[in-house]
């Protein structure tokens, strides 16, 4: 039985290193994709040290024939595609009102238009050979309100929907797309919002005054916390599940 290969966008931040790793364990071929070159070779280079089957693919998710580029040279290199992992993502904070042009055009050229040109440049290919999956990693964001965090949650909310959109499409192919919710995770993007030494206390008690519930579990996830959940629905242990959103934040949105 051949060996699945993956493409994982966002591949230089932390989770989707964590990502990377956890397929490249599982034995799939991966290509690691990211904008910052230096990071991802030095990322890719240790997984390859430790046996992984990884090769860095620097690129610019944003582009529409950057996307159908990749995917053909990937596919040169490693073979036809069986996973996606939209892992690409970019936080820009503010009020709604104050937000500039930029901050909304930059958040949703990564966000969401990067899971359309990757989703799109990717599943036309898998659709003749009548399989694949694709993960979507989105943020619990999406159907949760947040101050300060407008240009975020919306362009995670248009990815969601797309990706579950493309997954009802392209179900009789035997195509199956997901999406995997992360809250509050370990990672640079998360420590960015935090302005002082007690950022870590609110984010894990809440704060009232943005309207925010702490997290139930009382502690922040891991970014191998969400690789696990990406890998699984990736997995053939989620055959018969497709269209769905995986939330991982330790009950920060109380399950809804």
């Amino acid at each position: 039985m051949r060996e699945k290969t993956a493409l994982v966008t966002g591949a230089a931040g932390g989770i989707g290193e964590a990502v990377v790793r956890a397929l490249g364990e599982r034995g799939a071929s991966v290509a690691a994709v990211d904008k910052e070159g230096d990071r991802l070779t030095e990322m890719t280079g240790k997984l390859a040290a430790d046996g992984l089957r990884v090769r860095a693919f620097p690129a610019d998710v944003t582009s529409s024939a950057g996307a159908e580029r990749l995917v053909a040279d990937v596919e040169d290199a490693l073979g036809p595609l069986d996973q996606l992992v939209n892992g690409a993502g970019v936080l820009r904070l503010g009020k709604a009102t104050d937000l500039t042009d930029e901050d909304w055009r930059a958040t949703f050229a990564v966000n969401a238009t990067g899971v359309f040109f990757m989703s799109r440049a990717v599943v036309s290919r898998m659709v003749p050979r009548r399989s694949g999956a694709v993960v979507t990693v989105a943020s619990n964001a999406a159907g949760t309100a947040r101050t300060d965090m407008a240009a975020y949650a919306a362009s995670k909310a248009a990815a969601t929907m797309f990706t579950k959109c493309l997954g009802l499409e392209v179900a009789q192919y035997g195509i199956r797309c997901n999406v995997v919710a992360p809250g509050s995770t370990e990672t640079p993007m998360l420590t960015s919002m935090w302005q002082d030494d007690h950022g870590r206390t609110a984010t894990l008690e809440g704060s009232p005054a943005a309207y925010r519930v702490g997290i139930p579990l009382g502690k922040l996830a891991r970014p191998s916390d969400v690789a696990e959940a990406v890998a699984f629905l990736l997995s053939d242990q989620a055959s018969h599940i497709t269209m769905h959103d995986l939330t991982v934040d330790g009950g920060a949105t109380l399950g809804v």
